[in-house]
């Protein structure tokens, strides 16, 4: 286990409308639900885990983690998920994954810390190629005030708070596939029936 220690934060707080408003952490690919995959995963590379959930939030306790909504109404997105989390998390660092990804890499965290240290950075995002995946992320705890600061002034946008701080992206060109993430019943289905997948 890496030093400082770290909290995953698991963004299940979205509305799932592409998917016809279902709660996508809960629809089962591979006869499980999607967030115990990315639970799975997850769970071994840190100290421990915060799920943020809107609604269901029974169905998400029963996975055995603490379970945080938005403070702010109206399903406002990943950063209002970021920021109750940076609010619970009981460690220096806290490490972001969506609940639609169930490949994610097995070494996320280990990669975004390395590089968040060397690069004396406030955040760490993962990057495959030219695309940046900015749910994918370890941020310092500390900036909690910050982040609440800018939702209060009306913004939700996770890039534009992001432009706001010393950003390091870390490569994963090796793990591309590694980043798919499950937003349409089609792509579900297509993921599913996948045999390169694990």
């Amino acid at each position: 286990m890496t030093s400082p220690k770290i909290t995953a934060l698991i963004l299940a707080g979205g509305r799932g409308s592409r998917m016809g408003s279902v709660d996508k952490g809960l629809q089962l690919f591979k006869g499980v639900p999607m967030v115990a995959h990315v639970l799975n995963r997850m769970s071994p590379q840190v100290d421990e885990v915060i799920i943020n959930a809107n609604r269901s939030i029974e169905q998400y306790a029963a996975f055995g983690h603490r379970v945080v909504p938005d403070t702010i109404d109206g399903f406002a997105g990943p950063l209002a998920g970021l920021h109750v989390g940076m609010m619970h998390a009981t460690t220096p660092l806290l490490a972001t994954a969506p609940c639609d990804s169930p490949f994610l890499p097995l070494d996320l965290v280990t990669r975004l810390h390395s590089s968040l240290a060397i690069g004396n950075a406030d955040l760490a995002v993962a990057k495959t190629y030219d695309q940046a995946h900015p749910v994918f992320c370890l941020v310092k705890r500390e900036l909690e005030p910050h982040l609440r600061e800018f939702l209060a002034s009306g913004q939700r946008k996770i890039d534009k708070w992001y432009a706001t701080l010393r950003v390091v992206e870390v490569p994963f060109d090796d793990q591309e596939s590694a980043f798919a993430n499950i937003n349409t019943e089609d792509e579900l289905r297509a993921l599913e029936s996948n045999p390169a997948k694990n």
